[in-house]
């Protein structure tokens, strides 16, 4: 929709410059450096607007191509990142799979230390009962 507006007011522009040149007939002196020369307003009107229409599609020209060198840089940053977020993630799994295993050793190391102490103190009682028991 901008596309037609801006070919709609480009078309009017043109229409009420090609007016305003058939309106201008008459000869001008133009003064160049080297000298100076009569030309019709028509012609310097029409001139004038295609140079000014020829730089400004010029820089558009260029605006586009920087936006699209841009868009290009941006676009591999992206993948980029995307590259290194998926490899943080299948680290960060990673991690998590490891922290669970460290979890499950020390809860068994745990309950290996429990079984252990509760020999130690099976023992020990045993031991102070028979010191206790024989004179």
């Amino acid at each position: 929709m901008k596309i037609q507006w801006t070919l709609i007011f480009a078309l009017i522009f043109a229409l009420i410059v090609a007016l305003f040149a058939v309106f201008n007939v008459e000869s001008v002196p133009v003064n160049f450096i080297f000298g100076v020369k009569s030309i019709p307003l028509i012609l310097i009107i029409l001139g004038s607007t295609l140079l000014g229409g020829l730089i400004v599609g010029l820089f558009g020209i260029i605006l586009q191509y920087r936006q699209r060198y841009k868009i290009k840089q941006l676009s591999k940053e992206l993948e980029q990142s995307r590259a290194e977020l998926e490899k943080n993630q299948a680290l960060s799994e990673q991690n998590k799979a490891e922290l669970e295993q460290s979890r499950s050793d020390l809860q068994q190391s745990r309950a290996d230390l429990e079984q252990a102490r509760a020999q130690i103190d099976k023992t020990a009682g045993v031991q102070a009962a028979g010191e206790s028991g024989s004179p």
